[in-house]
């Protein structure tokens, strides 16, 4: 983790996001990421960051595997993981998103893990897995309903079931 002074800025640069056109927030990301020494993986990632999140998923897929190459850790990384595969599934790669987010879920539970489940199941209805895709995201949604949890994590479970009238097996 880089100082606090650095990382202060880095969340008030993304606060800021709505206030920027494009180019002056990627201006502004790169240089707040030239403070940090070259290869530092918090800023491949801030920087794949700001790419992604401004419509530009091809910028971002090689800064985010350099990051989780030099060794992004906790909330970054998982954060990286989640970004890279929704990038990937973006441009058309959903098999490698759900490979990896696959791989993700089986790392734990933590605070992110709605996100994961969320974006592999978008994946999984890219790859014509849309039963265990709608699956995935009911069950995900499921605990934070004030009622009805029992009931949707009963229909999420029946998705993966066998559908009546098919003979598939």
């Amino acid at each position: 983790m880089q100082n606090g002074d650095w990382e202060d800025r880095v969340a008030a640069l993304w606060d800021s996001l709505d206030e920027h056109g494009r180019d002056d927030f990627h201006t502004a990301m790169k240089k707040l990421c030239a403070e940090l020494p070259e290869g530092t993986a918090e800023a491949d990632f801030e920087l794949a960051a700001a790419y992604d999140s401004t419509g530009y998923p091809e910028r971002a897929v090689p800064l985010y595997g350099k990051a989780l190459e030099t060794g992004l850790e906790g909330e970054r990384r998982r954060r990286a993981v989640i970004q890279l595969a929704s990038s990937l599934r973006n441009l058309g790669r959903p098999d490698i998103s759900v490979t990896m987010l696959t791989d993700e879920r089986a790392r734990g539970h933590d605070r992110l893990s709605d996100a994961v489940d969320a974006v592999l199941a978008l994946a999984l209805a890219d790859t014509g897995r849309e039963r265990e895709g709608l699956s995935l995201a009911l069950t995900a949604l499921a605990p934070h309903l004030p009622r009805y949890q029992r009931s949707m994590k009963n229909y999420a479970r029946a998705l993966l079931e066998k559908p009546e009238g098919t003979d598939e097996g």
